[in-house]
């Protein structure tokens, strides 16, 4: 097979399963030097052995080109599709349904590639269509865009998706909810973009009634489409637990349904936000949903399949979840005026 494909695949999958992400990091890195040398000069450097003395080139990566320009499916890449293999979503489910990710980040603020891999990395999983939804500035420890750079970002993703690729690229943000109720970004670069996802990422233990006229201020705001991950909590992985915030969960999700704002079932495992139980109330109060990934690298848009499986769990029915829709009714919905 073709090595840098191997080696692509290996950093998608290992993301995927949120391994460390110097480890992805190396795979991504091993297929950016040789990508530009073609398949026999790669065949070339293997067989008089420049390759292996070659800087960025690990053991591990090596043997991976080795094995692939030797036309094998590398070993480590066989042992990590076998291990997919058993997590697969079975025909007909909610995740099959799925035609696209409403949050998903990139380089440009915490993610960790480029918006064109995010791109290729979710046509390989069958999306119709990406948002592309960056931090704002307030989130300055995740780099979060300023209006001038979501500005150049937004020129970036126009000329990308102007080359009529097999997927559709939807400009967006995560903005934050600040402490006052109002949205980190200025009004009109809001309201250029197709997808608007509002969440809480500070002072996430206030009280409740500051918390819920915090969240009720984001949700009615007409520029917001998604609440994303409501409660902020953690429940595993590397940056510990956290407990969920304090919010009248009722009120917030009756405003959601009023204005026409989707529940995010956030897709990451560290996440599971919401609870199940807040599934069940939103659910029970009509709202609409979105199912994302939240994904901060390519492999990570596969989390989707975690996400779906909640949500079918809890009995959510597709037609409530947005990103099964087709990206012209998407994008219907989205805009304020229609809202």
């Amino acid at each position: 097979m073709d090595p840098v494909e191997a080696l692509e695949e290996i950093a998608f999958r290992l993301e995927r399963e949120l391994a460390s992400r110097y480890k992805s990091k190396a795979f991504r890195k091993a297929a950016g030097i040789i990508e530009p040398l073609g398949a026999a000069e790669v065949a070339a450097r293997v067989a008089d052995g420049r390759l292996k003395r070659t800087a960025g080139i690990g053991d591990t990566t090596y043997r991976v080109i080795e094995q692939a320009t030797d036309g094998r499916v590398p070993d480590y890449l066989a042992d990590l599709r076998e291990r997919d293999a058993a997590t697969d979503a079975p025909p007909g489910s909610l995740r099959t349904k799925l035609r696209g990710d409403l949050h998903s980040h990139t380089e440009w603020s915490d993610g960790t590639t480029g918006i064109e891999t995010m791109a290729r990395a979710a046509e390989a999983l069958g999306h119709e269509y990406l948002v592309i939804s960056d931090h704002s500035p307030n989130l300055t420890v995740a780099r979060g865009l300023t209006a001038e750079r979501l500005g150049e970002q937004l020129e970036v993703i126009e000329a990308l998706d102007a080359h009529g690729s097999g997927i559709r690229l939807l400009t967006g943000i995560e903005v934050d909810i600040l402490v006052d109720g109002s949205l980190d970004q200025t009004r009109e670069m809001l309201g250029q973009l197709d997808v608007v996802v509002a969440s809480v990422h500070s002072k996430l233990r206030a009280d409740a009634a500051t918390m819920t006229r915090r969240m009720l201020g984001g949700v009615t705001d007409p520029r917001t489409n998604v609440l994303g991950h409501c409660t902020g909590r953690l429940v595993q992985g590397s940056r510990g637990t956290r407990p969920q915030s304090e919010f009248d969960a009722r009120r917030v999700f009756e405003a959601c349904a009023e204005n026409s704002v989707a529940v995010e079932i956030n897709s990451r495992p560290e996440r599971q936000d919401p609870p199940d139980e807040l599934i069940a109330l939103a659910l029970e109060i009509g709202c609409l949903f979105s199912i994302d990934s939240d994904a901060h690298a390519p492999g990570q848009l596969g989390l989707l399949d975690l996400g779906a499986a909640r949500a079918e769990k809890a009995g959510v029915p597709a037609e409530r979840v947005v990103n099964t829709w087709p990206v012209e009714r998407l994008l219907e919905w989205a805009r304020p005026s229609t809202r």
